[in-house]
């Protein structure tokens, strides 16, 4: 994003840059065939669910006045003008729950002024949301968005994990209050007594932990060793939602046998009840709201407009960070512009608006870019099966399948064509005869899945269809109400731990955090998988205190979320952030380590077996499962984040012996030093001893 502060430039360039892709944007979505429907349903749980509690939340807040009803048809119409009229379409807009702390501190401002009352609250906050709107369109039209360039990854991850710790709560407090009776429920009934709610309790704990386990592991179901591979695919793509179905399945099982409402489910009006549309009126009522309390909206109004330059610009961030590899403009200002609008309509219409929110929008863009792997690796497996049938050499082959990416391929007028990765000297040498890029290609040796993972950058399926859909399944689940209410309230609490658990790979901040667990004679193996180049150049100490002010600074927002109405300004502390980061941290840290520690693009060593460091050659093979198997490295690895590699991979599909010189193309630089008194087990007694090379920064805290 281009830093302007000119008015109307920002908006105009925005417009322009995504003026130029928009039917692309169309053509691309439909052009994935039924495949879109994958990251389609896995979204819309993640937008779904959340909203329906938050509904839920609000209902119990404001006497019913606002209910699930309201937050799901705000997420619905949002979404939908967003995915049509938006700038970037990766965005996901829902109602998050900083909007229900702020609409509940309203509602109860409201109710205990007597020219207010229950009745005119929604007119009241029709008027917050007319000055919020306002200072939206303020900030879009001057450029705020332009300060969101100075937000370094340590801004980004430490507000991403925060929301994760938040969720994460929301999941704890309600398998916490299965175990208590509801507010405003006759204390009576049968299910409230002592023995039932703890009957109850437990329940929701294997109903919460079943559907937080099983949900986790069909995500990784491509990495299985057991079942077909359209199977496993099918299973990866839409295990999540096949969950849910099960385990309010599971919850019906011991229905005769407990009282009605054991376990709990969900609670809202339907949707052509009196009290679920009672609201859209409102705009009508906004007149009898006294002058005094016009005026005065303008103060929640402003914590509302900060908090959603803030919350809307970072999910925006977040689902389109440089290692996502993204094709197309951003659109910061022109989205906070078209927000203000939303705003604003919500407002009239009674009901709570939409900003972009975290993790969907960064999960939108993973399984985005799921979807573009699949269509390009399935198509290229198949290109470079064909060249071999035809004797072709290594070179046509890979010309074939390069004109195969290509055909993919739909970039914009004035981008250059991308293309995949250049074949390493290795590769050449492991699948040929000769050794010769021109010479026929050995079937035995080359492995077609690896070597197109190998080439294969990370894409992402930049399109509208998958955002205009799943905000269209939303607004379908005002309708399907009734069915809605079958789910299990502790069901809603497991998935809540699954979005903060699934939120957390790729976190860079959260790895390090492991590694300051990781007991120093078994840190050599974060060398043997993917890992950041800090761990390379940074000393250990340097990479603890780092992670150690960032998890104070962490608990310090986390701590202001528990203050009532203080909390919903926590975004204050993470713009805090800005200054620290150029002005304070420079005076604690070195240059060069704080930019490898905070790096605006993740980039990453090769995965590096550790035997091959006291090995000249690689002495295992190495076994790759059917077309199915797609984009593990993304999804389904326990270590999930994208990876620019700086270096080729090192692998291999035979006994192939591998020559000195390769070796030292491919060795981390720093490998070799770990082996000071930290011998792999799997290295010990099996081959020639390495002459040490100094200690690496992962082991200086070991010798201490």
């Amino acid at each position: 994003m281009e830093e302007t502060f000119v008015p109307f430039e920002g908006i105009k360039n925005d417009l322009k840059g995504r003026l130029m892709c928009y039917k692309q944007d169309w053509t691309g979505g439909f052009k994935a065939g039924f495949r879109i429907l994958a990251p389609t349903t896995y979204i819309f749980f993640a937008s779904a669910i959340p909203v329906i509690s938050f509904g839920e939340q609000l209902e119990r807040n404001t006497d019913g006045v606002l209910t699930a009803v309201q937050t799901l048809a705000s997420t619905a119409i949002c979404g939908i003008i967003h995915s049509v009229i938006g700038g970037q379409p990766l965005l996901i807009l829902g109602v998050a729950e900083p909007t229900v702390i702020m609409y509940t501190f309203m509602f109860n401002f409201a109710k205990a002024r007597p020219e207010l009352g229950r009745n005119l609250f929604l007119a009241w906050s029709g008027w917050v949301c007319v000055w919020t709107a306002l200072m939206l369109f303020v900030m879009a039209i001057c450029g705020a968005c332009s300060i969101i360039n100075r937000f370094t990854r340590v801004a980004g991850e430490l507000f991403g994990l925060l929301i994760a710790m938040l969720f994460m709560q929301q999941a704890i407090k309600g398998l916490v209050d299965e175990f208590r009776i509801p507010e405003r429920e006759n204390q009576k009934l049968m299910e409230f007594l002592p023995s039932w709610r703890f009957a109850n309790g437990m329940f929701a704990l294997v109903l919460s932990f079943g559907l937080l386990l099983t949900g986790l592991r069909s995500r990784k179901a491509r990495s299985w060793r057991y079942g077909t591979g359209w199977l496993r695919s099918l299973i990866a793509d839409y295990g999540v939602p096949l969950m849910v179905l099960v385990w309010t399945g599971v919850s019906y099982i011991p229905a005769g046998d407990v009282p009605k409402g054991i376990p709990r489910r969900l609670l809202s009006p339907n949707p052509w009840s009196p009290g679920a549309y009672g609201n859209w009126t409102v705009a009508k009522e906004m007149l009898d709201v006294p002058v005094v309390y016009i005026i005065g909206a303008f103060i929640p109004a402003t914590m509302i407009a900060v908090l959603y330059y803030f919350d809307h610009s970072v999910a925006s961030q977040l689902s389109q960070q440089k290692e996502f590899n993204l094709r197309k403009p951003s659109s910061y200002h022109y989205d906070l512009l078209l927000l203000g609008f939303l705003t604003l309509m919500c407002g009239l219409l009674g009901v709570p608006p939409s900003n972009g929110v975290i993790p969907q929008s960064p999960m939108h863009t993973k399984s985005l870019a799921t979807l573009k792997y699949q269509l390009l690796r399935n198509r290229l497996v198949a290109t470079a099966r064909k060249s071999i049938k035809t004797n072709a050499s290594l070179g046509q082959l890979y010309n074939n399948m390069q004109e195969a990416y290509h055909h993919m391929q739909t970039p914009l007028v004035y981008q250059q064509p991308q293309g995949l990765k250049e074949l390493k000297e290795s590769t050449i040498q492991a699948t040929t005869f000769t050794g010769n890029l021109n010479a026929p290609v050995d079937e035995t040796l080359f492995d077609i899945e690896k070597e197109i993972d190998d080439l294969l950058p990370v894409e992402v399926k930049e399109q509208r269809v998958s955002n205009f859909l799943q905000s269209t399944m939303v607004g379908g689940c005002v309708a399907a109400m009734p069915i809605l209410k079958m789910i299990p309230t502790s069901v809603l609490w497991g998935y809540f731990a699954f979005m903060a658990i699934e939120s957390l790979p790729g976190n860079q901040f959260w790895e390090r955090i492991l590694l300051l667990f990781t007991a120093p004679s078994r840190r050599f193996k974060v060398l043997e998988d993917y890992h950041a180049t800090f761990v390379e150049t940074v000393p250990f100490k340097t990479i603890a205190m780092f992670t150690i002010f960032q998890t104070i600074y962490l608990l310090i927002c986390f701590g202001l979320t528990w203050i009532p109405i203080a909390g919903v300004m926590f975004p204050l502390m993470i713009m805090f952030l800005i200054p620290v980061r150029q002005y304070i941290l420079p005076r604690f840290f070195k240059g060069a380590h704080l930019q490898d520690l905070d790096a605006a693009e993740y980039e990453e060593a090769p995965a590096l077996p550790f035997n091959l460091a006291a090995e000249t050659e690689i002495g295992s093979t190495t076994s790759y499962p059917g077309d199915s198997e797609i984009l593990d490295e993304v999804i389904t690895r326990s270590r999930g984040e994208f990876r620019h590699t700086s270096s080729p991979k090192v692998t291999s599909s035979s006994l192939t012996p591998v020559n000195k010189r390769s070796l030292s193309q491919v060795f981390s630089p720093r490998v070799g030093e770990l082996r000071l008194g930290q011998m792999s087990p799997r290295v010990v007694g099996n081959g020639p001893k390495q002459a040490s090379c100094g200690r690496s920064p992962l082991n200086q805290s070991s010798s201490n």
